[in-house]
């Protein structure tokens, strides 16, 4: 098997396309209104699917975490250590809830957290490096 993408499954889908699309900038073409959202950013399947549709199509019910979600994580990468600033104070303008302010972690990442409507957290980090060579 190979990872093909992952998805989130979301309360209010209009909020969420707008948060992903118009902070993050994510590219969605669905309406605000659809039961789900299939994009590929930057090569990795990405995918926002309403709850009570889920529920209806499993025939089951599921309990959601209120507030920060601390079970998983969406991790972004920029090229510098500038970016993440930047990517922060943009995000956070826009309506991010800011979780860690970026900080230079001792390993040498500089990282930050923020959360999406629905509590979702996400990383923004660099290694200072083009992300091509950020393994390296």
């Amino acid at each position: 098997m190979r990872l093909d993408g992952f998805g989130l499954l979301v309360n209010d889908m209009g909020t969420m396309i707008r948060f992903y699309r118009d902070v993050l900038g994510f590219e969605i073409r669905e309406a605000e209104d659809a039961s789900n959202v299939y994009l590929v950013k930057d090569g990795t399947l990405f995918l926002l699917y309403g709850q009570s549709d889920f529920e209806k199509m499993t025939n089951r019910k599921y309990e959601y975490v209120k507030g920060l979600n601390g079970h998983s994580e969406i991790a972004l990468y920029v090229d510098t250590f500038d970016e993440v600033d930047a990517a922060f104070r943009t995000a956070v303008e826009n309506g991010a809830k800011p979780v860690l302010e970026p900080t230079t972690e001792p390993w040498g990442q500089r990282t930050c957290y923020i959360a999406d409507p629905e509590g979702n957290l996400i990383e923004i980090g660099s290694w200072n490096k083009p992300y091509e060579a950020k393994d390296l």
